[in-house]
């Protein structure tokens, strides 16, 4: 347990803090330049990662809306309770609201991942052809959609924008967003309370650490510069749209760390 508090103190020294949380939508469109740039000059090494059957890839990004909604449940249900509750801001009953408040912030990601999903499925089937023959320079429209095309052995050729490029950077930025709570926090570290809040809080860094090495993979070995591009910009819209916007205004699921007048500046949600 002491090791795990010294690792989830040092992780929350730069997480937390902001550091990281301000830079990382710049580090994703810098991976997806580099990495793209690499892949058009043929300079990435042949690994496992490039194998769509990866067990990262199975089992973590073909269900990465999944992990993410699951821990920070959890996650945000326990701290935003405790923060409204140990600044004595509201009665049981106000607290419990607030609670179900920032758990709306999963409905709005779920929407957000689900009409996404659909749009780049739409237009992947609007832009495509498909040939049987196996060629795809000698393509054929057959089929009205990649699903029936498939269905046949065949190959369809559309515009594939990126879903893992967008889905894993608002994944993550989502994270970096939530565990910003923290900065304002204050628990008794002797108590139970602590130490599964702490373990939430890690599992969500080895999340983030594995949609971040995920996405670069994606950039390094998949999709064309342009499908990545769009998919990265459209995650980091999401995340702007909500995070930046829409949760600073009052009929929305609000921000983390709500900006409360007190005298401490730590309690500021900074920006």
């Amino acid at each position: 347990m002491e090791r795990l508090e010294r690792c989830g103190r040092r992780l929350r020294a730069g997480l937390v803090a902001g550091r990281v949380r301000g830079r990382l939508p710049w580090l994703l469109l810098a991976i997806v330049l580099l990495g793209s740039a690499l892949k058009d000059g043929d300079l990435v090494p042949e690994t496992p990662m490039q194998n769509k059957r990866n067990p990262l890839n199975v089992y973590f990004v073909k269900v990465a809306w999944a992990w993410t909604f699951w821990l920070l449940l959890p996650f945000i249900a326990v701290t935003t309770y405790q923060f409204a509750k140990s600044k004595f801001l509201y009665g049981p009953t106000k607290s419990i609201l607030m609670v179900l408040r920032r758990l709306s912030a999963l409905l709005v990601g779920t929407a957000i991942w689900y009409i996404c999903t659909r749009f780049f499925m739409y237009i992947e089937n609007l832009t495509g052809t498909c040939s049987t023959s196996g060629k795809l320079s000698e393509p054929r429209q057959l089929y009205a959609t990649k699903q029936e095309c498939h269905q046949d052995n065949g190959i369809w050729n559309g515009f594939d924008i990126s879903g893992h490029c967008f889905l894993l950077s608002y994944c993550a930025l989502m994270i970096m967003e939530e565990v910003a709570v923290l900065e304002g926090l204050s628990i008794d570290q002797n108590s139970n309370l602590h130490v599964v809040i702490n373990i939430l809080f890690l599992s969500l860094c080895f999340l983030t650490v594995i949609w971040v090495f995920m996405f670069l993979c994606t950039a390094v070995y998949f999709h064309d510069f342009s499908q990545k591009l769009l998919g990265v910009l459209i995650g980091l819209s999401a995340w702007y749209g909500t995070y930046r916007f829409w949760y600073l205004k009052p009929f929305s699921p609000g921000l983390p760390l709500p900006n409360i007048p007190l005298t401490s500046k730590k309690y500021s949600y900074s920006r």
